[in-house]
């Protein structure tokens, strides 16, 4: 691995376990193995280095939600993407950045995160739009809506999974919000 990657995926690492604010240059140079020389002739510093590594991070999320795009029925592939492993206590890696307050000040920083939920929006929305035109959820289903309340709802179960320490509430949050897509599609079977 060149040490712009090793580089890279220490900030990436650290992000997610402390956060912007609380990394140091020197926090990911001994991460990565690498000496204060590697880190300044691939990124001017700090700041650059943690935009690569937040984009990276960001690009990965967006791609692990390819169910909502796959094959099957539309609502299938929510509950699929839903029924992801999720590490609720360590936290989302992108949504992470909204609590660190250094980053939420960042117009770049604060750029990647909301560019990565803009992404994640965008196919929660597709995906309920399909469901709706398959019947498969009620006529009256407002897709922007649903779709932030369903990331509202997996990125609720790692606050509430990081607050305990424990699995449970991301897997609670996880069916709870099952239980909501199949009530649904039993209100529009109802409709037709």
């Amino acid at each position: 691995m060149s040490s712009r990657a090793q580089l890279t995926d220490a900030m990436a690492e650290l992000l997610w376990e402390r956060g912007y604010a609380a990394t140091s240059p020197r926090d990911v140079m001994s991460r990565a193995g690498v000496g204060q020389g590697s880190m300044y002739h691939h990124f001017t510093g700090k700041h650059q280095l943690a935009v690569e590594a937040l984009t990276a991070v960001a690009r990965d999320m967006t791609a692990a939600a390819s169910p909502l795009d796959g094959d099957g029925s539309p609502l299938e592939r929510m509950k699929r993407y839903l029924a992801l492993p999720r590490p609720g206590t360590l936290g989302c890696r992108v949504g992470r950045m909204t609590q660190d307050p250094q980053a939420v000040t960042d117009p770049e920083l604060r750029t990647v995160v909301a560019t990565a939920f803009d992404t994640m929006l965008d196919r929660w929305e597709h995906a309920i739009t399909d469901a709706v035109a398959a019947g498969e959820l009620p006529a009256d289903t407002d897709p922007g809506d649903l779709a932030r309340t369903l990331a509202a709802v997996i990125q609720g179960g790692y606050v509430l999974a990081r607050a305990r320490g424990e699995q449970q509430p991301m897997d609670a949050a996880v069916r709870g919000a099952l239980a909501l897509l199949d009530a649904a599609r039993t209100a529009a079977r109802g409709e037709h």
